[in-house]
């Protein structure tokens, strides 16, 4: 929660494993008292006071640059505050409790019940983390994980799929080590989670292909449910194939074998994908209409799904198959549970059920403590968005808001816009201070989101006026 503070969180003794991360000396389950959920809370130490000093800003603009980072399948960053004391200084901050564990412990249940992996659970998780993947790498500049495990990947009881420890690529790269007390386990120090990385991995030019040999190996796991080790060694690349091997379906074959390709610049992105056979799927017209009632809430009354039910009669016909040759099959409202209706609107809402097939190629504004060198950005392949149709269309009416978080270090803008053909648009993102609004104006021109006339119009031109007297 943006929100919270030192004093509305209570730690408990319970240590707790969310992925670790080069040095977090402690990862403890917490309280916010105030919302009564569950968090973590991770504490890293710094023995040496003076380096703390000299590094504070850098460590609280990263930090900052941490909490704008935000995708349903991305284990959340709450909160971070520092602590200085006569002895040593520590940075504390918060992120999501993942309540029901790792991929990794979900895997070892299952096989120890005897049980295989749904394909269709297996289809969903991967669409999920490549979404998630999808989200970083299309930042600007793209943002590499660099740690992607199924120890990395966490499960929520009604099914979604977070990926965790997105920070470690900060901590591995901003805090120097003599800095930092306790020298906290790395994965790639882990025998066992070796070939999790790939060939490249560390050498210095690190892009994509990096988090897409990782995701080929969770996928791989995901399917076959362990991978076999010889005791305590590394897997090796024999048992890799192997197991690549085993798969029945060809297309997870290929699936999985196109991530793992030696040569980096042979593997697909993260969005290319998305849109492989094995996981490609014309959407249902029910997942469409969900997303759409999910997306203009604002403009429905309050329980409106509820009270829409309630009025249908169970017993009419709300489509009907004809065939010429035999009976025809008519569905009723009788045939849809609205129990069922509400969890599955609250899936699409949570996440469960991206509509990654028309996922916008917009690059998303992400910190740059995150994200690679100014060197490597140079070499990575995500190409630059193309700008998308024209919009031709003009904006009849137009209401702006502008809300500030709690301590002032983000501003999230809402637009909402009443086109000429009585259609309206919801538009809003976080903004940031040097934003200024000839370039937020530009950058809808460009996106399609409204037309170029439209940036002349005496409407829009005094709103611009408004948006800059609150800034």
């Amino acid at each position: 929660r943006a929100g919270m503070s030192p004093v509305c969180v209570s730690v408990c003794p319970l240590q707790v494993s969310q992925g670790n991360v080069p040095g977090v000396e402690s990862a403890s389950l917490a309280m916010d008292t105030e919302e009564g959920v569950e968090v973590v809370w991770n504490e890293v130490l710094f023995s040496d006071k003076k380096v703390f000093k000299a590094q504070e800003d850098k460590i609280k603009e990263m930090f900052e640059n941490l909490m704008q980072v935000e995708h349903p399948n991305i284990v959340k960053f709450h909160k971070y505050w520092l602590d200085m004391k006569e002895s040593q200084a520590r940075v504390i901050f918060i992120t999501e409790y993942m309540s029901s564990g790792s991929l990794k412990q979900f895997l070892k249940k299952t096989k120890k019940n005897h049980k295989t992996m749904n394909v269709k659970a297996w289809k969903r998780w991967c669409t999920q983390i490549l979404s998630a993947l999808s989200y970083l790498h299309s930042c600007d500049p793209p943002i590499i994980h660099g740690n992607l495990t199924c120890d990395t990947i966490f499960i929520q009881h009604n099914g979604l799929i977070k990926i965790g420890s997105v920070w470690h690529r900060l901590f591995v790269n901003v805090f120097p080590d003599a800095s930092v007390h306790g020298k906290g386990r790395q994965h790639r120090d882990e025998q066992r989670n070796l070939h999790f990385f790939a060939p490249e991995y560390g050498a210095g030019e690190d892009d994509y292909a990096i988090d897409i040999f990782s995701f080929g190996i969770c996928a791989l796991e995901m399917a076959v449910l362990e991978i076999q080790a010889n005791g305590d060694t590394a897997v090796s690349k024999e048992a890799i194939v192997n197991a690549g091997q085993s798969l029945e379906d060809p297309l997870m074959r290929e699936f999985t074998q196109s991530c793992l390709r030696h040569e980096a610049k042979l593997r697909p992105t993260a969005h290319d994908l998305l849109f492989h056979r094995v996981l490609f799927e014309v959407h249902s017209l029910k997942l469409l209409a969900a997303h759409c009632l999910i997306n203009n809430q604002y403009l429905l009354p309050e329980n409106c799904v509820e009270e829409k039910t309630k009025s249908f009669d169970p017993n009419a016909v709300m489509a009907e198959i004809k065939h010429e040759d035999r009976q025809g099959v008519q569905l009723k409202y009788s045939h849809v549970s609205p129990l069922e209706l509400d969890k599955f609107l609250e899936d699409v809402k949570n996440g469960i059920y991206p509509l990654m097939n028309f996922a916008s190629s917009r690059p998303h504004p992400v910190p740059r403590a995150l994200s690679l060198s100014q060197e490597q950005v140079e070499t990575v392949k995500t190409p630059t968005p193309e700008p998308q149709e024209t919009e031709t269309r003009k904006v009849v009416q137009m209401h702006c808001n502008l809300e500030s978080n709690e301590e002032g270090t983000k501003t999230h803008l809402s637009l909402f816009l009443k086109m000429d053909d009585k259609l309206h648009r919801q538009l809003s993102c976080d903004i940031l201070p040097t934003d200024t609004s000839k370039d937020l104006a530009s950058e809808l021109v460009h996106y399609a989101f409204i037309n170029e006339v439209d940036i002349k119009a005496s409407l829009f031109e005094e709103q611009c006026k408004i948006f800059e007297l609150i800034r």
